[in-house]
C-alpha cells in the first residue's frame, strides 16, 4: 500500500524563520573551512619556517576552485534529486566531501614544508566548499521571499565572515597547541554537525526528508527543472545578455577590485608603515571580519529593507569612494595604528555590507530554471575583480607606489557608482506596484525588469 507523504517537520518554505537561520547557518559553516584553509594553515607554515613561495604556493591552489566555481553551477542546474529537493541533496554531498578531505589530511598529518600535499588538501577542500557555496546561493534564489532578500543577503555573508572569523581564531589556537591534525578534525566535526542539520529539513512539502522515505519531486521544481544542457546554456545566455544585466556586471567587478587591492594594501601598511608583526595584524584583521558579520547581519539587512538595495548600495559606495580619499591624502600618518585599526575595520565591514545590498540585485536578475548558474557567474565576475585587484597591486612599484592603489580601488568604485545611479536595475514588486498606481488606467503596463 503506498505511502503518503510526511507534511509535518522542518520545511522550510513554510517559515521565513527556518529559512533565515538556514541561510545563516550555511554561511557559518563554509567559512569554517575558508577560516581552515585561507588563514590558519598559512600561518601555521609561516610561524615555522615557509617562506613566501612556499606558502603562495599552497594558496594558489587553495584559491584556484573559487575561479572555476562558474562550472559548479551548470551541473547543479542540470542534475539533481528533485524528491528530496532541488539543491539539498548538493549540499550533503559537498559537505560529506568535506569531510572526507578533512580526515584524510588529519590520517596525512603534512609537515609545514610538505607543499604539495598541503596545497592538495587546500584544492580539494576548497572544491567541496565551492559546491556548497554555490548550492547555498541556488537555494537562497529558489526559496526565499522578495521581501526577505535583504535581510537574508545580510544573514548570509554576515555570517560568512562570522564563520571564518571563528574558523581562523579556532583553528590558529588549535594548531598552536596540538598540531594541524586536530584542526582539521575540530572542523570535520563541525562540519558532520551541519550536514545533520541539513538531513533534518526539507525544502518544500511532500518532499523526501532522506532517500528511504515516502515523498516526491515539488510541482514548481518539476516545471522549472531543465532536463538537458541546451536549455540552460540557453536560457543562462539569454539572461545574461539583457542589457541590464550586462549593465551589472561591470558593478560587481569594481566590487571586487576593492577586496583584491585591499587584502593585499592591509598587511603591507601594517608591517611597513606601523610596524606591526604578523600576529598583530591578523588580530586586526579577524577582529575586522567579526564586526563586519555582525554589522551584516543586522545593519546591513535592515538598511537594505528600509530604503531598498539600490540607495542602499549607493550610500556604501559614497562611504567606500571617501574612505579611500581619506587613505590617500593622509599618507604621512599611515604609521598611526589608530588610522590603521580604522582603515581595516572600515574597509572589511563596508564591503561586507555592499554586498549585502547588492546580492538582491543580482537574485532579482536570474533566471530561476538557472538559478545557480547564473549567479555563479556573477560571483565569478566579482572573483575576477578580487583578481584584477590582487595584480594591479602586484604591478605598482614604479607607478605612484602603495598610496596608487586608494586611486584604483576608488576608481573601480566610482565606475560602480555611476552604473547604479544611471541604470534601473529591477526593484521590489511594491516599487513598480506604486509607479502603476499613479498612472492612468489604460497606460498601466506589467512589471519589467529589463
Amino acid at each position: 500500500m503506498a505511502t503518503n507523504p510526511d507534511t509535518s517537520g522542518l520545511i522550510l518554505a513554510r517559515s521565513q524563520k527556518l529559512r533565515l537561520f538556514t541561510l545563516f547557518i550555511l554561511y557559518v559553516g563554509q567559512g569554517l573551512p575558508i577560516g581552515l584553509s585561507w588563514f590558519a594553515i598559512p600561518a601555521w607554515m609561516a610561524a615555522n619556517g615557509a617562506n613566501a613561495e612556499d606558502v603562495g604556493s599552497v594558496l594558489a591552489l587553495t584559491a584556484l576552485p573559487w575561479s572555476l566555481k562558474l562550472v559548479n553551477g551548470f551541473i547543479m542546474d542540470r542534475y539533481t534529486v528533485l524528491s528530496l529537493g532541488r539543491r539539498r541533496i548538493w549540499l550533503v554531498g559537498a559537505q560529506s566531501a568535506m569531510i572526507l578531505v578533512l580526515l584524510i589530511g588529519m590520517a596525512l598529518n603534512p609537515s609545514s614544508s610538505q607543499i604539495a600535499i598541503l596545497g592538495a588538501i587546500g584544492f580539494a577542500l576548497n572544491t567541496a566548499t565551492t559546491f556548497q557555496d554555490v548550492a547555498v546561493d541556488g537555494l537562497a534564489v529558489d526559496i526565499m521571499e522578495e521581501d526577505e532578500r535583504s535581510r537574508g543577503s545580510g544573514m548570509m555573508f554576515g555570517g560568512q565572515s562570522i564563520g571564518i572569523a571563528a574558523g581562523t581564531a579556532l583553528t590558529g589556537a588549535v594548531i598552536g597547541s596540538y598540531g594541524a591534525p586536530a584542526a582539521y578534525a575540530l572542523v570535520a566535526l563541525l562540519v558532520l554537525l551541519l550536514c545533520l542539520y541539513i538531513v533534518s529539513f526539507r525544502e518544500r512539502e511532500g518532499e523526501r526528508r532522506l532517500p528511504w522515505h515516502p515523498g516526491t519531486a515539488h510541482p514548481r521544481n518539476l516545471e522549472i527543472q531543465a532536463e538537458a544542457w541546451w536549455p540552460i546554456l540557453k536560457n543562462t545566455l539569454v539572461s545574461l545578455t539583457r542589457l541590464v544585466s550586462l549593465l551589472w556586471v561591470p558593478v560587481l567587478f569594481g566590487r571586487g577590485i576593492l577586496y583584491g587591492g585591499l587584502t593585499g594594501a592591509t598587511p603591507l601598511i601594517g608591517a611597513n608603515d606601523v610596524g606591526w608583526s604578523e600576529a598583530q595584524i591578523a588580530v586586526a584583521t579577524s577582529t575586522g571580519g567579526l564586526i563586519a558579520g555582525i554589522l551584516g547581519l543586522s545593519l546591513g539587512g535592515w538598511l537594505g529593507d528600509k530604503f531598498g538595495a539600490k540607495k542602499t548600495a549607493i550610500g556604501w559606495m559614497l562611504v567606500q569612494i571617501a574612505m579611500c580619499a581619506v587613505m590617500y591624502f593622509s599618507i604621512p600618518y599611515w604609521s598611526n595604528p589608530t588610522l590603521f585599526v580604522t582603515f581595516v575595520y572600515a574597509w572589511i565591514s563596508l564591503d561586507i555590507l555592499l554586498t549585502v545590498a547588492c546580492l538582491p540585485i543580482s537574485m532579482r536578475l536570474c533566471d530561476p530554471t538557472v538559478a545557480a548558474t547564473q549567479f555563479a557567474i556573477y560571483m565569478a565576475v566579482s572573483n575576477f575583480g578580487i583578481s584584477f585587484g590582487a595584480f594591479v597591486l602586484s604591478q605598482i612599484d614604479g607607478r605612484g607606489g602603495l598610496p596608487s592603489i586608494f586611486l584604483v580601488v576608488g576608481g573601480g568604485i566610482l565606475m560602480a557608482l555611476i552604473l547604479m545611479v544611471m541604470v534601473q536595475y529591477p526593484r521590489r514588486p511594491e516599487y513598480y506596484a506604486a509607479l502603476e498606481a499613479k498612472l492612468p488606467h489604460d497606460d498601466r503596463v506589467k512589471p519589467r525588469i529589463d
